[in-house]
């Protein structure tokens, strides 16, 4: 094995993929960034994963291949590739989506352009459905250069519904520095807490495809408490005692808690998840009471326009 540590480490956790696999590694190994290691952790798989990813690993020696002996959820699987990450930047890929083979490489020319206060580099992304076809662009866009670690929280808390840009490329060091992915809307609190550290960089292309399909935990129609078992499987048989929107607060307080920022820091990021729900619901309920009552029309743009992120 070579023993120089590559500049990006690439991590794909999978668990039955055969699906999607195959093209998904075609993709990443297609990179014009060349300088990267692909690590893969098979996570108990009962189909032809396991066959998928050998056979690509003894083609190219950038594969580090791995399998668990049992199914330890997918955030410890997420959690496992970093582990077992070597380069300064890190990528997470998912076995079912498609990427551009410049979107690494332009990803790290952005950081490197923007500098340290940089902590995450994505582009923009389109989301597709099992056979590939767009279905529509991903309404995310939490990129702030703000200096204040409560604006750039809530343009995550406000704008990010599907996440994808936490699978752009991530300075390792900042990641550390995290508590990594949870159970509880992992993939949203943990791009709250890299934008606790940094700025959320937008390179204004799509080289990104997220695919939404049946086997996708965001399509598989499972309960709160199946979700959370799907995470980790530990949580099979907990009880849940607060309701979604309060564990949801509670996990991006304990992230808010977890990272170094000076006392009024820390006040104004604790209150900014609610007041940023609280604002988008009252912008939901308003709308439509504002149409029924004929202040949409543009009659003062100060006062009545309605505001263009009211579905966002």
């Amino acid at each position: 094995m070579n023993t120089r540590a590559p500049k990006v480490s690439i991590g794909l956790p999978v668990w039955n993929g055969e699906r999607y696999l195959a093209g998904a590694l075609e993709c990443l190994l297609e990179q014009d960034h060349e300088d990267f290691e692909l690590i893969v952790s098979d996570n108990a798989s009962s189909d032809a994963t396991e066959s998928i990813c050998r056979d690509y690993a003894a083609k190219d020696p950038r594969i580090r291949y791995s399998r668990n002996e049992t199914n330890i959820g997918a955030a410890a699987n997420y959690n496992r590739v970093f582990r077992l990450a070597r380069g300064p930047f890190f990528k997470w890929a998912s076995h079912d989506d498609q990427c551009h083979p410049s979107l690494v490489r332009r990803c790290l020319e952005t950081l490197e352009q923007v500098g340290p206060s940089a902590v995450l580099a994505f582009s923009k992304a389109e989301i597709i459905d099992e056979l590939g076809r767009v279905m529509l662009p991903s309404p995310d866009g939490p990129s702030s250069a703000s200096p204040w670690a409560f604006k750039r929280l809530a343009r995550v808390v406000w704008s990010s519904r599907f996440a994808h840009p936490l699978w752009g490329v991530i300075r390792s060091d900042a990641l550390r520095r995290t508590r990594l992915m949870g159970c509880i809307e992992a993939d949203h609190v943990l791009l709250g807490e890299l934008a606790l550290l940094g700025e959320l960089i937008e390179i204004p292309e799509v080289l990104h495809r997220l695919r939404l399909h049946p086997g996708s935990s965001s399509q598989s129609h499972l309960t709160g408490h199946q979700l959370l078992a799907w995470h980790d499987p530990r949580w099979a048989s907990a009880r849940i005692l607060l309701p979604s929107w309060a564990r949801f607060y509670v996990e991006y307080s304990k992230g808010i808690g977890h990272m170094p920022l000076s006392p009024l820091e820390r006040l104004l990021c604790l209150c900014t998840p609610p007041a940023v729900l609280y604002w988008r619901w009252l912008l939901r309920w308003t709308g439509p009471f504002r149409h029924r009552c004929g202040l949409h029309r543009n009659k003062s743009p100060r006062h009545y326009t309605r505001s263009p992120l009211v579905n966002s």
